[in-house]
């Protein structure tokens, strides 16, 4: 249990105003505290705290028209402009399914919710943020000038708290190790035998959890048939090939709570420093290199022939990032991406950890 002494609600303000300019996830970090506990410090100061009702909060955005859905991890910042159309709710699992928001989203990680109002000048920046029990934003939504601010604001009216305390309850909850964290029995024999009985991409996880393996062991072991390591800069060699290709792609970034998914080509890419930029007209994407640990490109067998993968980890084992050829159920996979994730720079593969 961390024993620090964390800021008042008060020092929290104050901290703010002194640093207008620093992000706030950063300023969280300097104060030792939660992103969530930095926006609940300005309650009843242009934030109004919110019910995490998930689906209650899809179905309203629906009638907010354009807005900017943002969804990120410690590595990666995905950010679509869009609507959201083509919702489906569910207490479990729930997905936006729209042309440009396209969202796997599970609700019982969002633990809390906050509308937030900030001055620019003489505009007026609208949000709704989402944080898991530790304090982690999960996903963000950002009204645009042709967002419906009436319907924005009946949303924020019906999923208002009865508590608007300028604190949050954090609980202890650590960082996911995905790569690391599980002790397994499992034998390569079977792995290689229930991945090759694959029909579909999304039994990829229920093997992983049926083998108590992670995803990171599993590309590890399975041999290099079905996944084989590449160098780190395969991901912004594939960036370049992609744009000058005009291929479409999809790309995959998530957390705990949501996974955020943009399908189409992408055009403008631009390195700074450590960081990958797409800064296309309807999607951003933000990815530091520097937190690159493995790249692994996969094959998995489905009923319409085997699909490819780029899967990006850090250093814990976490997956920052993912990234397919753009297609659809019941389609095979797109030649051109095949031969590029066929033919990007290949390293010897670790043994199995």
């Amino acid at each position: 249990m961390d024993q620090r002494i964390k800021p008042t609600p008060h020092e929290i303000r104050r901290a703010r105003t002194d640093n207008p300019k620093t992000r706030e996830r950063d300023l969280a970090a300097q104060l030792g505290i939660s992103e969530a506990e930095l926006v609940a410090a300005h309650c009843g100061d242009g934030v109004v705290r919110v019910e995490p009702r998930v689906n209650d909060l899809l179905t309203g955005l629906e009638a907010v028209g354009e807005v900017m859905a943002l969804t990120r991890n410690e590595s990666a910042v995905h950010e679509k402009i869009g609507a959201y159309d083509k919702v489906v709710t569910g207490n479990h699992n729930a997905m936006v399914l729209g042309e440009n928001i396209d969202l796997r989203i599970f609700p019982k990680i969002w633990a809390h919710g906050f509308a937030v109002e900030k001055r620019d000048g003489d505009d007026i920046r609208r949000s709704l943020q989402f944080f898991d029990a530790a304090g982690e934003a999960v996903h963000k939504v950002h009204l645009r000038p042709g967002s419906n601010l009436y319907a924005y604001q009946k949303l924020v009216a019906s999923l208002e708290s009865p508590n608007q305390e300028p604190l949050v309850a954090i609980s202890g909850l650590a960082a996911e190790n995905e790569g690391e964290a599980m002790t397994t029995t499992a034998n390569l024999d079977d792995l290689r035998d229930r991945w090759s009985r694959l029909t579909d991409v999304h039994q990829f996880f229920g093997m992983l959890k049926t083998l108590k393996l992670s995803r990171r062991q599993a590309v590890r072991m399975v041999g290099q048939d079905y996944a084989w390591l590449l160098d780190n800069h395969a991901v912004r060699a594939m960036f370049n090939r992609a744009a000058e290709g005009e291929m479409p792609i999809m790309c995959f970034v998530g957390n705990r709570g949501c996974i955020q998914i943009h399908s189409g080509p992408v055009k403008s890419i631009k390195p700074m420093g450590p960081w990958i930029n797409v800064l296309d007209e309807t999607f951003h994407l933000h990815l530091r290199t520097d937190h690159i640990h493995e790249v692994w490109a996969v094959r998995k067998p489905t009923k319409d022939g085997h699909v490819t993968s780029l899967e990006v980890y850090d250093a814990g084992g976490n997956m920052i990032i993912q990234f397919f050829g753009k297609r659809h159920e019941g389609e095979g996979e797109r030649d051109d991406w095949r031969f590029l994730a066929e033919n990007l720079p290949r390293i010897p593969s670790p043994t199995a950890a």
